[in-house]
């Protein structure tokens, strides 16, 4: 707990660090509340586009490495260097594109019906001059980077750190003052907190906001900390990585795959890439005891010569797209490293965990809802702090005779 003479300093160092993220915070509380819902927004914005039905009760879909052929054949001008192997029921499966040359693409997101393989749309993800299609993509540029490229992204990691830190010092602030030497009578440290966690209501509109922000912070402080944290992780991975590998293992698998050298000799085709990558999943799991529950992708990384096979098992928190990965040599089909959400290494689990919950990727529409409950309170809680400190700074013109 901070000392009397500490507490002034910190105080001030809360405020002005609200200060300089309350703004970012409102963007990112608000446009946060909305991603909660991207899929279903979406969805609903266009829903020719995100919806399919089958053409037939019972009728399959085709065959998803056939839909990248023919996404391919579509577009010549570009890589379909990543294939999604499945797709939530009745929703379009996404295929991305690259540049083959240096010329950029108009487009590089094409969603097609998996039971016809029509395409239903196409965008550049992100530019919002295309019109609805791009409005979720804009409001999650925003969220993470004010939509200002490379700049926003730093601006936005730096922010990210600051909230961290601050989210310890703000805490800090709500403890009671420590006491030089304990009276006879005085009560228990755990008794002189609780009233941080409480609101006095009938004390004046000032306490009543002041209140709010402080037990609003305490009572949602976990949660506060693992959005700043993980949008540390996004923003700036270094500054993440540098904090949290010397604490914590890592499986390591993006190290191995950035070091390999592309083999000689012909590339597995698409087909005997899935076929090896479910292979090493079937082996994988038996190796480590988890459930393989859907496949998810298939990547290709022409320059690393790599292949990469994902699927949702059970050692995966997220409830679509699973990161459970095997990475092999896209020539000989040997398994180069594998990624396991959770179990395998205890910093992996964390950001496992930590992502998906700030994406409100897991435990269906109540999550999401949370979510949403709690990107709107972080932009309340942000602009509570402004008015106290516009509170406060009138009433200090006040004592100075500056204000009548």
């Amino acid at each position: 707990m901070p000392s009397l003479q500490m507490r002034p300093a910190l105080a001030v160092l809360h405020r002005y660090a609200g200060l300089l993220m309350a703004g970012f915070l409102i963007v990112a509380g608000v446009t946060g509340s909305a991603l909660a819902w991207k899929d279903e927004l979406e969805a609903a914005l266009l829903p020719a586009v995100f919806r399919v039905a089958p053409p037939a009760p019972g009728a399959a879909p085709l065959d998803a490495l056939q839909l990248r052929e023919a996404v391919a054949a579509r577009f010549p001008q570009a890589q379909v260097s990543y294939a999604p192997l499945s797709a939530p029921p009745g929703h379009s499966m996404v295929f991305y594109l690259q540049p083959s040359g240096g010329a950029p693409l108009a487009s590089n997101e094409v969603f097609v019906d998996p039971y016809t393989g029509a395409v239903l749309g196409q965008r550049r993800w992100g530019e919002i001059g295309q019109g609805a299609i791009n409005l979720l993509p804009f409001i999650e540029r925003l969220h993470y980077a004010l939509a200002l490229g490379d700049t926003g992204l730093l601006i936005f990691g730096l922010i990210a750190i600051v909230w961290t830190v601050d989210c310890f010092i703000g805490a800090a602030l709500t403890f009671p003052a420590r006491l030089k030497k304990r009276a006879p009578g005085s009560r228990p440290w755990l008794q002189r907190w609780r009233p941080s966690w409480l609101l006095r209501r009938y004390s004046g509109s000032y306490k009543l906001v002041f209140d709010l922000h402080r037990a609003g912070g305490l009572w949602l402080w976990a949660m506060l900390l693992m959005f700043a944290w993980s949008g540390v992780a996004f923003n700036l991975y270094g500054a993440y990585a540098a904090v949290m590998q010397p604490l914590f293992a890592h499986q390591g698998a993006e190290e191995v795959v950035a070091r390999h050298t592309p083999s000689p000799g012909p590339q597995l085709d698409w087909p005997a890439a899935r076929a090896q990558g479910r292979l090493l999943m079937a082996q994988l799991a038996r190796q480590h005891a988890f459930a393989i529950i859907e496949e998810n992708a298939l990547a290709y990384e022409r320059e690393l010569g790599v292949y990469s096979y994902l699927v949702r098992s059970s050692r995966d928190v997220r409830a679509h797209k699973g990161l459970t990965t095997v990475f092999f040599d896209a020539a000989s089909g040997r398994q180069l490293a594998t990624w396991l959400p959770t179990g395998a290494a205890s910093g992996d689990t964390i950001r496992s965990w930590i992502s998906a919950l700030h994406m409100a990727s897991m435990w269906g529409w109540p999550f999401k809802l949370f979510i949403c409950a709690m990107g709107l309170l972080v932009a309340g809680l942000s602009v509570i702090g402004v008015l106290i400190w516009l509170r406060k700074r009138q009433g200090q013109a006040r004592a100075k005779g500056l204000i009548h």
